[in-house]
């Protein structure tokens, strides 16, 4: 059966710096989404997210207590899975088994098309709250938007600053082009500091570097051509593996990469970093919270203590001299909730409550990037913030090509692409993988 892509992979500007540039007017206000009066007595929903770890976990709880307080005769029953296995197994083995819960952490792209054109999910358009209607495109499909978004993740370097300033480096050394990157790696393996923390076992992390080599190196209208259609034919894709090659000829990552695991325990490579073992992580935003999760169990600290916010920074992918794709584009993705087909109608309103202005700011708050702007002044300043300024200066966002391109192209590729950091076979093989998943 062939794949179907995702047309649209590319978030637009318009469809993600609103989220964190621009002020917001009304139409969202708290309590919005929160409509007093269940459809009936008795109604039922079930939410699974992937906020396994303190303050999310505590904060989507009540977040679902106020709902059941405003809805009477509503209830719902929260659970939370690690990313990967709600991912990989346990969310599309409970929909292939008929067992899938009404509300559920979805990530937009081809996997979301293929629920779309199973008849799985329910079209979200008449519950989009205006504030957050422009990151919603990144749920789209056809005529419908079929998942609710409540944050934006940019991809960037974590940093451990305590390594960086024991290597002579300050902030004002966050390299901005591929060779100031290369000239922190040499302070830092100078000073006998592993530079970088890659996570290979999981696949995706590793396969990220690959990823931005390519949004460098392909030109815009080629890259969407491949998430549309399918066509690795444009010469960027080849000099995609070519600069990866470049970068793992530094030899910066940590011995074994391919054996770490990107973010589960203090010998992960989050774990690394935030324990003090390698100055620096290619992740997702969201891997501050993993990070502090780590710190706080390894120290036997409170779940929710943030002493890990002291010694962390954030910075952007730098740029590439002389590479063919948008050198002010991000990688990132929005996260968000789609609700089954068939869920009561209440489903759908809590989604609206989730991305209410109250809520959202109580989100924000917490340190995360919400997807309402008038949400985004209550953001504590920090690494966390800067990557929301990194966004708001990105000219556009890319979805993760694993998600843009869905999960029957995305695994293969991405084991397509560890394989060839590893050392087994060449750029021409990690575009011969691409073309043959994507034909299906």
């Amino acid at each position: 059966m062939k794949t179907k892509i995702r047309a649209g992979g590319i978030v637009a500007l318009a469809a993600t710096v609103a989220l964190v540039a621009s002020a917001c007017g009304g139409g969202n206000e708290p309590g919005d989404g929160a409509t007093n009066g269940a459809t009936g007595d008795g109604v039922e929903i079930t939410w699974w997210h992937n906020g396994t770890g303190e303050p999310l976990l505590s904060f989507w709880a009540d977040v679902a207590a106020e709902f059941e307080d405003a809805n009477p005769g509503v209830t719902v029953n929260v659970q939370a899975f690690q990313n990967e296995e709600l991912r990989d197994t346990i969310l599309p083995n409970a929909i292939a088994g008929g067992t899938a819960p009404d509300v559920f952490q979805s990530w937009g792209g081809g996997e979301l098309q293929d629920y779309v054109a199973n008849g799985v999910v329910k079209d979200l358009t008449d519950f989009i709250p205006e504030p957050v209607a422009g990151a919603a495109e990144a749920f789209r499909v056809g005529d419908g938007v079929y998942g609710m978004p409540y944050t934006t993740l940019p991809s960037g370097f974590w940093v451990n600053m305590n390594l960086w300033e024991q290597a002579g480096l300050t902030e004002a050394d966050f390299p901005e082009t591929l060779d100031d990157l290369f000239t922190s790696w040499e302070k830092l393996s100078d000073a006998g500091i592993v530079p970088v923390a890659v996570g290979g076992v999981d696949g995706w992390p590793a396969a990220h570097w690959w990823y931005w080599t390519a949004l460098r190196s392909v030109p815009t209208e080629a890259f969407q051509a491949a998430i549309t259609d399918g066509d690795f034919t444009d010469q960027g894709w080849i000099d995609a593996s070519d600069l990866l090659q470049t970068i793992l000829d530094k030899n910066a990552f940590n011995p074994g990469w391919q054996a770490t695991s990107a973010q589960q325990g203090a010998a992960s490579a989050s774990g690394m970093v935030v324990m003090g073992q390698a100055a620096m992580q290619l992740m997702g935003t969201w891997d501050y919270g993993v990070m502090g999760g780590i710190y706080n169990e390894a120290e036997g600290l409170d779940a929710d203590a943030q002493e890990h916010a002291e010694f962390l920074r954030w910075f952007p992918f730098p740029q590439v001299d002389g590479a063919a794709g948008d050198p002010a584009a991000i990688m990132g993705g929005v996260d968000g909730f789609s609700v089954h087909a068939d869920a009561p109608e209440e489903a759908a309103k809590l989604l609206a409550h989730i991305v209410s202005t109250d809520v959202q700011q109580r989100y924000a708050a917490m340190g995360n990037i919400p997807v309402d702007a008038g949400a985004t002044d209550s953001m504590p300043a920090g690494p966390l913030s800067d990557a929301a300024t990194a966004v708001a200066n990105a000219s556009s966002v890319q979805l993760w090509l694993d998600t843009a391109l869905g999960s029957a192209v995305g695994g293969g590729m991405n084991s397509a692409i560890v394989a060839f950091m590893s050392g087994q076979g060449g750029p021409q093989d990690v575009v011969d993988a691409l073309t043959s998943l994507a034909a299906g």
